[in-house]
């Protein structure tokens, strides 16, 4: 290669990375968690594939480059049984499989209510900290190229029971708060569920319960079950759902990369097919 191809492929590779923006992290709450305030500055604990600690609950911002964008959001909840997060295959690797198709991807570090001597309920701070994380990507949807009508909720087993547990809850905002962020509403206008936990999951569907991708192996002891209760309550709903149930792949496949299986490896691209023909890949106009 002579120097002048080189220079332009130098220069070419370089506006390729220009493009896509480093993740970044934010917090939820500029002070800390409402009530937990002083154990902001606690440090977080990571080893090899998970996290732990969680006290300064934050969204990792993951943006596709600006030419592939399709205005498309979502909010990833990992999983990890409330005692941990699976932070790389349930957080990062859907993340960039998301930029992948020109969706926006913000990975949630929520509280762990499991963890040994946690001060935190499992019913109310994991949901405060996913609706919170809500309000914050729509409130700043023109920032990051996102249209408003297009963020979604991703859960992975404990996760999707975050998920569950804020998106069949209350999510209007409170158009009399003092903070703007409050303001907005924490509805999620789609949901996609890989093996959810059954925590969260109502008998019957809220009138505006979001469409929904659902997703689990057959063999799955543990959260199989949920996938077909969630999709009899869709279906009674008559709220529109797609889901799969492998016959194989038992828990925690996360996005199948590192699976034998050919259902598991495929199950990313069903997803994304199922995100085109329901228009949520569709050019932010």
């Amino acid at each position: 290669m002579n120097d002048m191809r080189l220079a332009v492929c130098l220069i070419l590779g370089a506006g390729a990375l220009a493009a896509q923006e480093p993740p970044h992290e934010i917090p939820l709450w500029a002070n800390g968690a409402p009530g937990f305030e002083s154990r902001r500055n606690e440090p977080i604990e990571a080893k090899d594939y998970w996290i732990r600690n969680i006290h300064n609950p934050s969204i990792t911002v993951y943006l596709p480059p600006k030419e592939k964008a399709t205005g498309a959001a979502v909010l990833i909840c990992p999983g990890g049984g409330h005692r941990l997060l699976v932070f790389k295959a349930e957080g990062v690797e859907p993340a960039e499989y998301l930029n992948s198709l020109g969706v926006a991807a913000f990975v949630l570090k929520y509280r762990l209510a499991r963890e040994e001597g946690s001060p935190y309920s499992l019913r109310e701070h994991p949901r405060q900290d996913a609706q919170r994380a809500m309000r914050m990507v729509r409130s700043r949807a023109a920032d990051w190229g996102i249209d408003p009508d297009r963020i979604g909720m991703m859960g992975f087993s404990a996760g999707g029971e975050v998920v569950s547990l804020a998106a069949f809850s209350s999510t209007e905002g409170d158009y009399a708060a003092p903070l703007p962020i409050d303001r907005f509403s924490a509805r999620p206008n789609f949901l996609i569920m890989i093996y959810p936990g059954p925590l969260g999951i109502p008998d019957q569907l809220p009138l505006d319960a979001p469409p929904a991708f659902l997703l689990a192996a057959n063999d799955d002891t543990c959260c199989s079950t949920p996938i077909v209760k969630l999709l009899g309550a869709y279906r009674a709903a008559k709220i529109p759902v797609e889901a799969h149930i492998f016959t194989q792949g038992g828990h925690g496949f996360n996005m199948g990369y590192r699976s034998k299986l050919a259902t598991l490896k495929g199950w990313p691209q069903r997803l994304a097919d199922w995100m085109a023909d329901n228009n949520l890949l569709k050019p932010h106009e």
